[in-house]
């Protein structure tokens, strides 16, 4: 499947579900308070490094892009789905949300080194590994330096990245799941983090949080907060 592809099958994937799943995630992140912490902490530094716009890349139906207006950022979401676009916008009157592409913020005027801060909840997983390099590339381009970056997705585990059965070279970055919506990954952290150092991002902090904590699949979840280092 191309890139093109790619997209155009998740957009049609979450157009198709979008009632559904907007009745579902805005009470699935209200019941993920470590979740919250990480959001919470990534406003705070927002508002303390002089504030200014932040996108929230796969807004979905906005409920993060609202928490963070809540918290005083001046927050903007950024979805591949018009439905969930059209949802969004709804439910917050006056708040910018974008149809465009994470992969190419520059085609909806977003200039190099323009944004305060990019927060990614759970988006990224539906970015192949082999994209996931651009993907981040592209997030680390339109952050100001001293700008802060948000990653939030399913990780793999050091068990993970040990399986004995393994492909060579694969499992220890990233392995596919049964995302509910639409195909996805869940990426090494470790790995994750220095894609982010290539591109001029470095780690601030991480949360894992413990496969126990996730009753759908066991899956530890990954919290990632860097600053843009470099120009």
């Amino acid at each position: 499947m191309t890139s093109s592809e790619q997209l155009a099958a998740v957009r049609a994937d979450y157009d198709d579900k979008a009632e559904a799943y907007t009745a579902f995630i805005g009470e699935a992140f209200g019941g993920q308070p470590l979740n919250h912490v990480m959001v919470g902490a990534f406003a705070d530094l927002v508002r303390q490094s002089g504030g200014g716009q932040v996108a929230d890349v796969g807004c979905g139906p906005g409920h993060v892009t609202a928490y963070l207006r809540d918290r005083g950022v001046d927050a903007f979401g950024v979805d591949l789905s018009p439905r969930l676009v059209a949802a969004a916008r709804e439910a917050s009157p006056g708040v910018r949300f974008d149809v465009g592409d994470m992969n190419d913020l520059g085609a909806l005027g977003i200039g190099a080194g323009s944004l305060a801060g990019v927060l990614a909840n759970y988006s990224v997983i539906h970015t192949p590994p082999d994209a996931l390099p651009a993907t981040l590339a592209e997030l680390a381009r339109v952050l100001a330096p001293g700008g802060h970056l948000l990653l939030s997705f399913q990780a793999l585990d050091a068990a993970d990245a040990a399986a004995p059965d393994a492909a060579p070279g694969a499992a220890e970055t990233a392995e596919p799941f049964d995302h509910k919506v639409s195909p996805a990954w869940r990426y090494s952290p470790d790995h994750v983090a220095g894609l982010l150092g290539l591109s001029g991002v470095t780690e601030v902090a991480r949360l894992i949080i413990a496969p126990g904590e996730d009753p759908a699949r066991g899956f530890p979840q990954a919290h990632l907060l860097g600053r843009r280092t470099s120009g």
